[in-house]
């Protein structure tokens, strides 16, 4: 099992900016190429006032700031160039939906805009797009004001291009952003097995024939109760249809505030986990800034070099298809 995607953030929310410009990403780019890497997923084409293009759009609706790089034509162009298919993440708007105010139905109605707006510029245009990403992250069946905004949106993006469509929920664990709790605190709120199961079992019928793949995020439990989450997982997500990968977080969550390259170790317990699982594909959040020679942490290297050995991946040579 391994790693064939990663999210591209620069609408940075809780990681530092790279700062690159595009001879930097273009190094990037063939970087990943090399190890294997074979999609690339935009994070979120916007976060409140920020955007990672000149929107129209969000700039009439919410007051958003003009970037000064195209970061979506960018991206686009150099996926072009190095063969890789881009996966356009929606808006995250930074509204509350667990709020009584949030309005499913007007977050939809934006975010179709905002796909309206990308495919009528790039992604008509553009033979590397190749998915639609749903941005928002959810991990139980109380973000129901979302579980509708997937179906309102990926309906959408069905109908103006039929490709896949991808999302990254979480799983309602020991360090889902509990950080300054005691452990036994936090194990305590987190979520069983059978209540994922149940949850989940919701979510997954909600959204049966409207998201095709869902790669969640591996980081929110314990990693030796990683096996049993996995297992019941590719059981419910087969059950409706959904392809389930995995996320494969490449940041250490056991180190609260920094967010680290993760320990060898840790990543590679993780991989074997969703290998045994039966799960055959894998995203990680994120190359450039926590796998990547190029990035801003010294230790993203060693990581690199390790996965690499683990998955017989000469670095020095292209992956061939």
């Amino acid at each position: 099992m391994k790693i064939t995607g990663t999210f591209l953030d620069e609408i940075t929310h809780d990681i530092p900016a790279l700062n690159w410009d595009e001879s930097e990403w273009d190094r990037d780019f063939a970087a990943m190429r090399r190890i294997g890497i074979d999609k690339v997923i935009l994070i979120r084409c916007g976060h409140m006032k920020y955007a990672a293009y000149p929107s129209e759009v969000l700039r009439r609706a919410e007051g958003a700031l003009t970037p000064p790089t195209d970061l979506v034509e960018m991206f686009l162009r150099l996926a072009e160039k190095h063969r890789l298919k881009f996966f356009f993440g929606t808006y995250y708007s930074g509204r509350d939906w667990l709020a009584a105010s949030y309005d499913a139905n007007r977050e939809s109605d934006l975010m179709n805009a905002v796909c309206d707006e990308f495919h009528q510029r790039y992604g008509r245009h553009s033979e590397a797009f190749g998915g639609w990403y749903l941005s928002q992250e959810i991990n139980t069946s109380a973000s129901f004001n979302v579980v509708e905004c997937y179906k309102q949106v990926g309906a959408h993006c069905r109908g103006l291009a039929d490709l896949p469509i991808l999302i990254s929920p979480g799983i309602n664990g020991v360090k889902n952003r509990r950080e300054n709790l005691p452990y036994g605190q936090r194990k305590r709120l987190a979520m069983n097995l059978n209540e994922f199961r149940d949850e989940w079992e919701w979510i997954y019928s909600e959204i049966s024939g409207t998201v095709d793949i869902a790669a969640f995020q591996d980081g929110h439990v314990d990693i030796w109760e990683l096996p049993e989450f996995m297992a019941v997982n590719k059981e419910l997500a087969d059950k409706y249809g959904i392809e389930l990968w995995t996320n494969a977080e490449t940041f250490d969550r056991d180190i609260p505030g920094w967010m680290p390259p993760i320990k060898w170790e840790k990543l590679y317990y993780k991989l074997e986990a969703a290998k045994q699982a039966g799960i055959t594909n894998g995203i990680t959040f994120d190359f450039s800034h926590f796998l990547s020679s190029n990035s801003c942490y010294p230790a993203a290297a060693g990581l690199l070099r390790n996965y690499c050995r683990w998955a017989n991946i000469n670095q020095k040579q292209e992956t061939v298809e």
